[in-house]
């Protein structure tokens, strides 16, 4: 998530670790410009902050405090994809979760308005300026 512009990027993975984390980080250092830098908000979770994790040279990982989820742009993200898209719902098989998702994240990512409004923190964006 890009709070200054609403611009979003993700993958869907279906496990967690520290490979599947260097794989997105990888991703994401494709989409960057040449010539800049990103700077990720990230939680403490393992697979974040592994000494085996590859970290693109453009790309800083910044993590926050533990247990601080009010500071995470990316739990309002998922909480609106949970309420909007994903909860209630029964779906027979892994295949059909991994869609469900793909089509909830890409029907976020068309509207960057709202990706803005649920990232835009205002400590972020004191740090954008």
């Amino acid at each position: 998530m890009r709070p200054a512009t609403g611009d979003a990027f993700a993958l869907v993975i279906p496990h967690v670790s520290t490979a599947a984390m260097s794989v997105f980080l990888a991703e994401f250092a494709a989409t960057i410009a040449p010539g800049r830098h990103v700077v990720m908000v990230l939680d403490q979770a393992g697979w974040h902050g592994a000494k085996a994790l590859v970290v693109p040279s453009n790309i800083t990982l910044v993590p926050l405090p533990p247990y601080c989820p009010d500071l995470n742009p990316v739990e309002r993200i998922w909480l609106y994809l949970r309420e909007r898209f994903l909860s209630h719902r029964m779906l027979p098989d892994l295949d059909a979760v991994i869609d469900a998702c793909c089509q909830a994240w890409n029907a976020l990512a068309d509207e960057p308005e709202r990706v803005r409004s649920l990232t835009a923190y205002p400590y972020l964006q004191q740090v954008n300026a």
